[in-house]
């Protein structure tokens, strides 16, 4: 059975940092493309980040280039949002998925809140 499972989600202060983890179980993690996507309160997804199996290849979303790195551990099945200068329209429920694109599973998500 395939699980993700996002942790480290919480309240940062704008220009703070904050680092997102997802444990992934029950497939290949070392082979599939992993991404990151968020949905705001009122708003649809919004992708964020790509990462290709070997960890050396990244790509992101406008909104975040600059200031988040997407990141993984194959030996830890484990992969990473590092959240730099998170403003406050960074608020939103932040999830993890295997796959490139939208991903075929989801985990149920972590929320961060950016306020001062």
């Amino acid at each position: 059975e395939v699980q993700l499972e996002e942790s480290g989600g919480g309240m940062v202060h704008p220009g703070g940092s904050l680092r997102l983890s997802c444990a992934a179980s029950g497939f290949p993690f070392s082979t599939y493309y992993m991404t990151w996507v968020r949905q705001a309160p009122g708003k649809g997804p919004g992708w964020l980040s790509v990462i290709n199996p070997g960890g050396f290849s990244t790509y992101y979303a406008d909104s975040v280039k600059g200031r988040f790195t997407i990141a993984r551990d194959n030996a830890k099945n484990t992969l990473y949002l590092q959240m730099n200068s998170p403003k406050p329209e960074d608020t939103a429920l932040y999830y993890c998925a295997r796959g490139g694109y939208w991903g075929d599973y989801w985990g149920q998500g972590t929320q961060v809140t950016v306020s001062s």
